[in-house]
């Protein structure tokens, strides 16, 4: 005889990891944490598989837990659209989401067009920044989810990816290294600089800009080098790994507020689900 796949087993179990924490997850699931524990362990029970590993206070998936993970989006992504369009219920009002500048070039028209012809009824603001500016908007309640790069080892990791030097090579054969880098506070700033500092390389910035049109410009005229991660290289030569100092690998983290609306909650799903397919 099947076994079924209860959903609100399933939302909770999403709420974890999109959380990061059972204390977290019961804003989101309005239950106890006690309660949380056991849907869990009733889950487990369900699929015989354990889904979580505990390193430290951290929650860590399972091979199985993860499999799952990808499979409980689906089921309730299907879940919660059929019962709107049974009961009428077309979601509606304002999704405020940020984006870091790498993802907003390559990923904003898709997902905006697919969130859009999904729940037509929605209007969507989107702000553009640096990660730490649009985590402090999240935290004064002015954005709803933010899509930011931050370092490897974040708690809301989605995704992870290596940083890569970008540019001409003949501007390696030069004794002081032009750079093209972001204003700080940026990530490949700082690990790019600090990098080429614990080499004893020389270099010097020629160009400094808040935009990342700046940077590309720049390293396709052959005037600089810069430090990004692999969705810069749809724009740009990439470099040889050995040319200049190893730098470290980025997470691509997505960070919510604990009680989203459900619009915003669909959108932040639509964001996951993208990075996860990369």
């Amino acid at each position: 005889m099947p076994v079924n796949l209860p959903t609100e087993l399933l939302r909770s179990f999403v709420a974890i990891v999109d959380t990061g924490s059972m204390q977290q997850a019961t804003e989101r699931v309005f239950v106890t944490q006690s309660a949380l524990s056991l849907q869990m362990r009733r889950l487990e029970e369900v699929v015989r598989q354990p889904l979580f590993n505990r390193q430290g206070r951290r929650l860590v998936l399972t091979p199985a837990g993860e499999r799952l993970l990808k499979a409980a989006r689906d089921i309730l992504t299907i879940n919660d659209r059929t019962l709107a369009e049974l009961q009428g219920q077309a979601l509606s009002g304002a999704v405020r989401v940020g984006m870091n500048q790498d993802f907003a070039e390559l990923f904003l028209p898709g997902v905006l067009r697919e969130f859009t012809i999904t729940y037509p009824e929605t209007q969507t603001q989107v702000r553009v920044g640096g990660s730490q500016e649009l985590l402090d908007l999240l935290q004064v309640g002015q954005l709803d989810t933010a899509l930011c790069v931050r370092p490897a080892d974040d708690p809301r990791r989605v995704g992870a990816a290596q940083m890569h030097w970008f540019g001409h090579e003949h501007l390696l054969d030069h004794d002081v290294l032009p750079l093209a880098l972001l204003e700080p506070p940026c990530l490949f700033r700082a690990a790019a600089l600090a990098a080429l500092e614990a080499a004893g390389r020389p270099f010097r910035i020629v160009v400094e800009t808040a935009s990342l049109s700046g940077i590309r410009a720049a390293v396709h005229a052959g005037l600089a080098l810069t430090c990004r991660g692999p969705l810069f290289a749809d724009s740009a030569p990439l470099l040889p790994e050995s040319a200049l100092p190893q730098v470290p690998n980025i997470a691509y983290a997505l960070y919510s507020a604990n009680a989203l609306p459900p619009a915003a909650a669909k959108l932040e799903e639509l964001l996951r689900q993208t990075i996860e397919d990369l």
